[in-house]
């Protein structure tokens, strides 16, 4: 039996043979290339169907072609290939197409390499590119190639493939890339490098060795974006969003009041609510969420932040005045299969995280990030004052998000997000169940319901990398409902977002653009005790950003707006971004532009809610948004950035400043004690804001930041133009990070200057507050530990406010929460003291 077998599958295999030899047919002819970018593309345009094999040689530059000659047709092969970029004998490809490949592929400016071993210059080719930890790799764009010991040398194209001519009596090359340490590798005899920029371990291929930096600029855009790495936000606990940037000179973090819990970031000079959020550039936490949303995103759940200062691109809308902050969360494809992280601190809060990821065969993945924080009902009462320093409470959120990547240019992503969010606080004898509305004892309590689905398509021509179209869309529902004390406030928010990107070069890569059309819409029910405010807006836009790069030195971009908003017509956006490296190292950045935004009076001044202020609103008679005219602002801003080399080793150094002038504000006027007028800018109203840093390391594995700023904010409030409120002039920071072994120590020290605290000195004297608060310093510290051959589980524990700094008189009249000189909304210092926590991660990839 067995042996019939055998002779019937061996008479089936020889048939086949047979009846294949009979049908296909071998072709060879030459192919004009370059390198191994060249070889894919040209072995993929002659795949046509009827096509067995297609090989070409980058040594011969011949194409090597097994086909059926019944079902393929040779010309239209040739042609295909020459539709591609690749010029075949007298069949010559469009110049349009041959300009748009990257410039390792421009076979008709190449001159040969000599033979090794020749005297004289050789052509040295070579790619640059990262490992993800995965075993995936990533190009780089625009590194650095430079022979040690001249000027000689290139940079990598968008696709990360560099070609340098080796002068003769130089055989060290220095590759370097912003966010890593530059190295130098020796070049032997080999006429061909893959060099990968490796996060942690030396692979087998030609390596240089570079640790990633924890936060780092991007050298290569004219947007000047800061990248803070998941290293950076592990400095410190980094429960969620507000937390994040604890570690960060430019941007400010501080306590809405002393009541809520809630955070709030300053950056420029300016509160929170000028700088647009975005979420994977959808939008972030925003409208009614701003008080509450950077609490409401879980730090275990980012990968990374980019932060911008100034005015952001145009294709992310007209919102952003005093910079944009986009924050990229983990991704399905990429995020470990399991990370679970858990903490908590002194005073007992806890959080808890668990995110889950899974590949489902080869084109589609799926990630589920999940967290809950609460706060038990025990007595926290630091400065003895009869008011909780935070409210109890449970916050409770997850995500469930999917990849589908065909492989062939199309990627879709979708995606839904839920928060439930509820809090109690006041003060510490307030009993919720039967005190609630009564003036028994002062109460607060805060519930949020928030809902959000959105959808990522896009679409990347397999031919022509460079030009692609993607369309993003996101759904938000949100309701808010709060009581302080007496006060009730009720809040919903519905929008809808959509954004159509296409993008695409003009001749060359050297002339690329974007384009595209958006739409906004937000529906807005807000009461306030007896009072209704709606507002209605839709503002569809369309918006074009060219890009001109001549040479990686120089960029150029220019953008421009135009939006029709339904309540305050329509207006246009014009942007615009320079980066010039003037000599190497040494980068030249500036940026100009106008932001315009719609403000939400109560959402984003809650804090004043938990006070006796009356509150005036100043009608302009429109009847459209409170009766108020949007905010309009111009934003100018220069930086240099230089690279230094101290100690023996990579050092960065930067100067910034950056001026907005507000053409429209809304003005929160706490001037007069026991009242609170807002209305539109009658006058000047500006933000200067100048920092100095400087990153090094001074001896191996200890990374010191240092950094200054200076902020000059005045407003004309009550037809005065003086200092705002509540903002510090001065800041000193400094930050330590040393490592050795499986232990890390980070140490953060920060110097708070005296500010401006609004006029009290018409209240009763044991109710009121001096002119200007003092200067403090905060300081704060963590260890950690990993443990593993995989470094799988760490273990980290920390102490923050280490100089148990507290702001004394936190509430004004707390023994008398329901007199009119009750004021929780003036803090200018922290709310709680020295703060003990521990925690632990687990990571399995």
């Amino acid at each position: 039996m067995k042996s019939f077998t055998y002779i019937l599958l061996f008479f089936l295999a020889s048939f086949s043979i047979s009846a294949f030899s009979q049908s296909n047919s071998t072709v060879s002819f030459e192919v004009s290339g370059a390198c191994g970018q060249c070889k894919d593309r040209i072995e993929k345009a002659a795949n046509l169907p009827g096509v067995f094999t297609a090989t070409w040689d980058e040594g011969s530059h011949h194409l090597t072609i097994v086909y059926d000659a019944s079902k393929a047709d040779l010309e239209k092969i040739k042609k295909n290939i020459v539709k591609a970029g690749h010029d075949i004998g007298d069949m010559k490809a469009k110049t349009s197409v041959y300009n748009a490949l990257p410039a390792c592929c421009h076979y008709r400016e190449m001159v040969a390499a000599p033979a090794p071993g020749i005297a004289g210059d050789r052509i040295i080719k070579g790619v640059v590119i990262e490992d993800d930890k995965k075993g995936n790799f990533k190009a780089l764009p625009f590194a650095s190639v430079v022979w040690l010991g001249s000027n000689r040398g290139s940079y990598s194209d968008s696709s990360g493939v560099f070609t340098v001519r080796q002068p003769e009596g130089h055989d060290r090359l220095i590759v370097s890339y912003t966010g890593y340490r530059s190295d130098t590798i020796t070049i032997g005899r080999e006429n061909e490098l893959r060099i990968v920029m490796a996060t942690e371990k030396q692979l087998k291929e030609v390596i240089v060795s570079a640790r990633r930096r924890a936060t780092y600029i991007s050298n290569l855009s004219a947007f000047r974006t800061q990248v803070i790495t998941q290293k950076e936000l592990f400095k410190a606990a980094c429960c969620n969003l507000s937390e994040s940037f604890e570690t960060n000179p430019s941007v400010d973090v501080s306590f809405n009041d002393a009541v809520t819990g809630s955070k709030q970031i300053q950056l420029l000079g300016l509160s929170g609510n000028y700088t647009q959020l975005t979420i994977e550039n959808l939008p972030g936490p925003r409208g009614l969420a701003t008080p509450m949303g950077l609490n409401t995103v879980a730090g275990p759940w980012i990968e990374s932040i980019q932060l911008t200062k100034g005015i952001g691109s145009v294709a992310n809308g007209y919102e952003s005045i005093a910079g944009q902050i986009n924050v990229e969360l983990k991704k399905p494809e990429s995020s470990e299969r399991l990370n679970a992280n858990m903490y908590i601190n002194g005073i007992g809060k806890t959080d808890l995280n668990l995110n889950l990821a899974q590949k489902l065969g080869k084109k589609w993945s799926t990630l589920i990030l999940l967290h809950d924080d609460f706060l038990g009902k025990k007595e926290l009462d630091e400065n003895k004052d009869g008011f909780r320093d935070l409210p109890y409470g449970n916050d409770v959120a997850l995500i469930n998000r999917w990849k589908y990547d065909d492989g062939k240019g199309f990627l879709m992503q979708l995606g839904i997000k839920a928060m439930n969010e509820n809090r109690t606080g006041g003060e510490s004898l307030f009993d919720p169940a039967t005190e609630k509305h009564t003036t028994s004892h002062y109460g607060l309590g805060l519930t949020t319901d928030r809902y959000e689905a959105f959808g990522k398509f896009g679409y990347v021509f397999p031919q022509k990398k460079y030009k692609s179209i993607g369309l993003m869309m996101s759904a938000i529902q949100h309701h808010q409902s709060a009581y302080f004390g007496m006060n009730d406030y009720n809040g919903r928010q519905n929008s809808f977002y959509a954004n159509l990107i296409y993008q695409s070069i003009i001749g060359s890569t050297k002339n690329q653009f974007r384009t595209g059309l958006s739409f906004l819409y937000d529906k807005y029910r807000e009461t306030l005790n007896a009072a209704q405010y709606d507002r209605k807006q839709h503002i569809p836009g369309v918006f074009m950003e060219y890009t001109y790069i001549p040479s990686p030195k120089f960029n150029m971009v220019l953008g421009l707006r135009a939006d029709n908003d339904n309540l305050y017509g329509a207006f246009v956006t014009p942007r615009i971004h320079l980066k010039y490296e003037i000599i190497k190292g040494t980068t030249l950045r500036f940026s100009a532009g106008r932001g315009q935004r719609t403000a939400n009076i109560f959402a984003e001044n809650l804090g004043l809610l938990a006070s006796s202020r009356e509150m005036h609103i100043h009608d302009n008679g429109s009847g459209k948004g409170y009766g108020l005219s949007p905010e309009i602002a111009w934003n100018k801003g220069v930086t240099i950035d230089q690279k230094l080399k101290l100690f023996e080793k990579d050092a960065n150094f930067s100067l910034e400043f950056f001026r907005n002038d507000f053409q429209n504000q809304v003005v929160i006027d706490l001037e007069t004690p026991g009242h609170v007028h807002m209305y539109n800018l009658m006058g000047k109203s500006w933000s200067n804001s100048f920092q100095a840093e400087i990153s090094v390391e001074p001896i191996k594995k200890l990374e010191l930041r240092m950094a200054y700023r200076y902020f000059d904010v005045k407003t004309t409030i009550s037809d005065k133009l003086v200092e705002r409120p509540l903002i510090a002039a001065h800041r000193g920071f400094a930050t330590a990070e040393y490592a050795t072994g499986p232990y890390k120590f980070e140490y953060t020290i920060n110097l708070i200057g005296k500010k401006r605290i609004p006029p009290t000195m018409t209240n009763p004297e044991e109710m009121q507050m001096e002119a200007w608060s003092p200067s403090y310093v905060m300081m704060g510290g963590q260890i950690s530990r990993t443990f593993g051959k995989t470094k799988a589980f760490e273990f980290y524990a920390g102490c923050e406010n280490i100089g148990n700094k507290m702001q004394e008189k936190l509430i004004l009249s707390a023994d008398h929460p329901f007199s009119p000189y009750f004021d929780a909304s003036i803090v200018w210092g922290p709310v709680e003291g020295r703060l003990f926590y521990a925690g632990w991660r687990l990571k399995i990839k």
